[in-house]
């Protein structure tokens, strides 16, 4: 096989979502957005599903037309970027629930679906999507009379439990939704573990379903096999890759394996990625290209099958630290040339 091998373990999803849901007493959603962060929703989200989880977001009405193809009629399906223009049809047709962030997207929503779920959300100061303040005093009658299915907002700093901004936003939603009955939720994986004041009526975990930070207990989601194609004996002086980037200070064996920046692994991960070989780590040399990476096995006889990137000598955020990126960016970078084996 000249393709890596990403393996998807579900029933690891699967438990991280029941472990995240085990942590509150409230209940819980699963975000599938991007294709399940890369992971395949046509595979994830009947999984969870049969776990129990009976609210999905995803990013867009089109994915959630998508997601409901998959799943059928019963789980709610609830759109972040609201009711977009056009949307009106996909929406109601998919039975879909969007999230509306202004003024202008609830009278679209009103007008052209009267009686169509909804739910509202807030802006309580990371200043991307939501209703701000002002907006919200000028709407909220209006709106609450139409019976949102739920209210949201979304934490900035989720990641860092001693950032001021978290207890700062959560002030903001407690004043900007007191005295309101309906759902109320603000929390995704970083905001489970802020604690009960954080929770509402419903949690949001994406990330730490999927088996990244800041959700450390999870269970790792993937692995990623990557092949190797030759191995060739290097001399002290020669170089390796494009620009010479790499030259050899001593005699080594450098593996080329078949993977690169159109499979999802960013040229930044070159100066300091590692693969692991029979539970060692080995080093990635010179510059990561197209199809191919590199590495230098040196002390390792023969020709291995395959070197490994993520899986249980080092995640996907590990990953994410050669490039100096987050575990979210590779995940959803996977690409598609991947042979894809799901387990559990």
């Amino acid at each position: 096989m000249t393709t890596s091998k990403l393996t998807i373990d579900l029933s690891a999803i699967v438990a991280n979502w029941q472990a995240l849901n085990a942590m509150t007493q409230v209940e819980t959603a699963a975000v599938v957005k991007a294709d399940a962060y890369g992971l395949g929703i046509a595979r994830v989200a009947p999984a969870l599903a049969s776990a129990g989880a009976r609210q999905f977001f995803v990013a867009c009405a089109e994915e959630g037309a998508a997601l409901r193809d998959i799943l059928g009629p019963g789980p709610t399906i609830n759109i972040f970027s609201g009711h977009m223009a056009g949307d009106a049809g996909m929406i109601g047709g998919a039975k879909l629930t969007p999230m509306l962030n202004s003024v202008d997207q609830m009278l679209r929503h009103v007008e052209s679906l009267p009686g169509h779920p909804f739910g509202l959300q807030l802006d309580t100061g990371m200043n991307r999507l939501g209703m701000e303040p002002a907006e919200w005093s000028a709407l909220r009658d209006i709106a609450l009379a139409q019976r949102p299915a739920l209210i949201m907002s979304h934490l900035a700093c989720a990641d860092e439990p001693a950032h001021p901004m978290n207890p700062a936003q959560l002030q903001a939603f407690y004043e900007m939704t007191d005295g309101i009955d309906a759902p109320l939720s603000l929390s995704a994986t970083g905001g489970i573990f802020l604690g009960r004041d954080y929770h509402f009526d419903l949690t949001r975990p994406g990330i730490g379903l999927y088996g990244g930070l800041p959700f450390t207990e999870a269970l790792p989601v993937v692995t990623l096999d990557v092949p190797v194609i030759q191995v060739r004996e290097v001399w002290a002086g020669e170089s390796v890759g494009y620009g010479n980037a790499f030259v050899a200070t001593e005699d080594m064996r450098i593996a080329t394996v078949a993977a690169g920046y159109a499979d999802g692994l960013p040229r930044a991960i070159g100066p300091n990625a590692r693969f692991t070989l029979d539970g060692r780590h080995v080093s990635a040399v010179g510059r990561v290209s197209m199809d191919l990476i590199t590495v230098d096995v040196t002390g390792h006889d023969g020709t291995p099958e395959y070197l490994q990137l993520i899986g249980p000598h080092q995640s996907v955020d590990t990953v994410a630290d050669f490039a100096e990126t987050i575990g979210y960016e590779i995940l959803t970078s996977l690409g598609s040339r991947y042979s894809r084996a799901y387990v559990g």
